[in-house]
């Protein structure tokens, strides 16, 4: 059952984060202060640059030296970018989940929470693991814990397998309907949603230049 959690986080959630092109915008803002409106929800930039600093908090207080916050840093150089990618994801997987008929009940979160500390080693072991491997601030625990549940509950009622490609792909059908009713629309400066894929992708804007590029090792929807 924990390896399934894990399998479930490494899709849905930004654990393993993308080194993404870094961009510098100019010219007019077609979104004031919004990241990204998706359905009748709106991002804003703040929201998004909270989640981010949550994180890189988390991460100085977990790592004292200097040397190895700046290792983590590195690591995650396109947090910005792939918390956006989450924060809409997580809005897609809720949609989907609700037109399914599925619910997440603060039980169901107190229950995977105390068996997956039981199996890491207490609480603060449990923070530390997700905030080093999907880099999840303690505080967003119990949030990210509650998508994982309904991402678990929305592939049971699909009747969808997670460790094969066949359920994979019925699960990843649902998300892209769920995605396509809320017509998501991205700030050009942190990108694209391509609806097929259910993914960020950065976009290409005359006014946008790029300034460094490394890999990529963001996880995919199966293709």
């Amino acid at each position: 059952m924990h390896r399934r959690r894990r399998r479930t986080a490494l899709i849905l959630s930004a654990a393993a984060i993308a080194a993404a092109p870094l961009l510098t915008a100019c010219g007019s803002d077609a979104h004031p202060g919004a990241a990204a409106v998706v359905g009748d929800d709106r991002i804003t930039v703040a929201q998004l640059e909270g989640r981010v600093n949550e994180v890189r908090d988390a991460q100085r207080s977990a790592i004292p030296d200097d040397a190895q916050y700046a290792q983590a840093i590195a690591k995650s150089g396109g947090l910005t970018r792939a918390t956006l990618h989450t924060m809409v994801l997580d809005k897609v997987l809720h949609r989907a989940a609700t037109d399914a008929g599925v619910t997440v009940t603060r039980r169901d979160i107190q229950t995977m929470r105390r068996g997956m500390e039981q199996q890491s080693g207490g609480r603060k072991a449990l923070e530390e693991g997700w905030l080093r491997q999907y880099n999840v601030a303690p505080a967003r625990l119990d949030d990210s814990l509650r998508t994982e549940i309904e991402a678990q509950k929305l592939s049971a009622k699909l009747g969808a397998d997670m460790n094969s490609p066949e359920g994979q792909a019925v699960f990843w059908k649902a998300l892209t309907a769920a995605s396509k009713k809320l017509d998501i629309d991205l700030n050009p400066r942190y990108g694209t949603w391509d609806v097929d894929k259910n993914k960020r992708t950065d976009a290409k804007t005359p006014w946008v230049r790029q300034v460094t590029k490394a890999g990529s090792g963001t996880p995919e929807q199966p293709a």
